[in-house]
Order: C-alpha cells, then structure tokens, then sequence
C-alpha cells in the first residue's frame, strides 16, 4: 500500500548540504521444526495445519483491532520483520520496517553506515520522526528497530496503536546473528571473539539497558513459552508461523483485557 497521493508530496525527500532530516516515507511495502536462523533469514516453512490455524486465528482477531496498527519491538534478530510480514498479509495490513524507511529517508544509506557516517542520535532522530508519521495511519504492522523502545517519545506514537514485544532468549537471538554474521548490526561491532560470543556479551549488555522498555508493551510473546506448550525442548524449533499464531493470540488477550477496562471505567 503507498502513501496518499497528497502525503507524498507532503513527505517528499529534498536533499541538502544541512543535516539530514525526514521529510519522505515511502512504501518499500500441527508445528514442524525449523532451522535457528529460520527468522533472521526470513525464509519460511510451515505445516498446511499450522496455516490453517493461523488463517482461522487472522479472520478472528482482525476485526477487533478496528483497524490499529501493530507494532512488533523486540531485541535486535528477534524475528520481527519475519513475523510481520506473515501477519500483515494473513490480516489484509500493509508491512513497514522503520529502519528501512530510515535507510530509504538518508538517501538509501544503511543503518551500520548511518551509524558511522552521523551517529546513533542522528538515526534515533530520524527513526522517531518515521514513526511519528506511521503512527497517523492505520491497518500497518511494523517491525521497529530494536532500540527504538528507548525513547519515550516513541512509545506515545506506537501506543496509538497496538505493541507487541517479541521476547527471544539471548541464546537464541546470539545463535541466529552469529549464523547471518554481525555486518549490518552495528551495535555489535567493536569487541573481540568468536561471532557467538560476542554477540551474547553485547546482547546481554544491550537487553539490561532495554529490558524494562520492552516490558511496556501491551502484549508479551515468549518464545520460551510458546516452546513449551507445543512440547519443544528449543524456542529455535518455532516455525514464524507459530509464533505469528501467539502474537494473534496476545494481541486478542489485550484487547479484551482492554475492553474490561474500558466497561468498568464508564459503568
């Protein structure tokens, strides 16, 4: 799905000698096991009765979210861009990566460039401004940036919606960055060893600093969790699939929850 015609024009992108600033976003738009890298390399296998399932859960869930958008935050590696994708399409949404639309924004630039050619306060600023305006739409699922839970100022954006927090044991998200290498994560740069165990050591320093700002979501989705009501010994062996069934599952719990609130509030 594309921007309005008139938000286009409003967004467009102009170049300058000045810092760069946003001014555009464009649309770019029973359980079987799976590989450990099966999220973070988006490939994507599921039994015909896990589709079925999710089918079935999408057709419930959809028309209680009113057409809100979901926003799925989470430790970097943590499925999200998977995971979005499959319920943007199993919900009839339109999909968004916010660091995408940053890439997209700074003239194509990656997010490990961005970092180095400006800074890290340089990408938050852009990355909050992205969405800022993806918080006025609606009928989106996004998959945020793994530090984008930091700033307050994007929890009022995202809170116009629905945020959901993917919530992968370090282990397993150390497995899955080492197996796709570190190059395009560059918060994981820097420190010496084998690709695992840096990246746990920096995971973990990373998730103590984010840890209670994920936990502000309206809705948890524990890998470990999941694992272990489909009788697992690893949350790796979660086809995205699975975890898109819980996310639904989740989202439908707030929601009601929600609603209760809401009733006794007014009764």
């Amino acid at each position: 799905m594309d921007w309005p015609r008139e938000d286009r024009k409003d967004l467009q992108w102009r170049s300058a000698s000045a810092r760069p600033r946003i001014l555009v976003l464009e649309v770019s738009a029973s359980y079987k096991n799976s590989p450990a890298s099966e999220l973070e390399s988006g490939k994507v296998s599921t039994s015909f009765d896990e589709a079925l399932i999710l089918k079935k859960k999408a057709q419930e869930v959809g028309p209680q979210l009113d057409g809100r958008c979901i926003y799925l935050v989470g430790m970097m590696g943590s499925g999200k861009t998977t995971v979005g994708k499959i319920l943007a399409e199993e919900l009839g949404y339109s999909f968004f990566d916010s660091d995408k639309l940053v890439e997209e924004v700074v003239g194509g630039t990656s997010v490990a460039q961005i970092f180095k050619q400006y800074s890290e306060s340089f990408f938050r600023d852009n990355e909050s401004e992205v969405l800022q305006k993806l918080s006025l739409t609606r009928q989106l699922v996004v998959a945020t940036g793994g530090g984008a839970v930091i700033r307050p100022i994007n929890w009022k954006y995202m809170k116009q919606g629905i945020t959901v927090w993917l919530d992968v044991p370090l282990e397993a998200l150390a497995r899955r960055i080492a197996a796709v290498g570190t190059d395009s994560r560059p918060l994981l740069h820097g420190e010496p060893g084998d690709a695992y165990s840096k990246a746990l050591l920096q995971l973990s320093t990373l998730f103590k600093e984010r840890g209670e700002a994920y936990a502000y979501a309206d809705a948890r989705v524990s890998l470990p969790h999941i694992a272990a009501k489909l009788g697992l010994n690893d949350a790796c062996d979660l086809t995205p699939n699975a975890i898109a069934i819980e996310v639904l599952v989740q989202i439908e719990n707030f929601v009601k929850r929600d609603d209760d609130t809401s009733v006794a509030r007014n009764s």
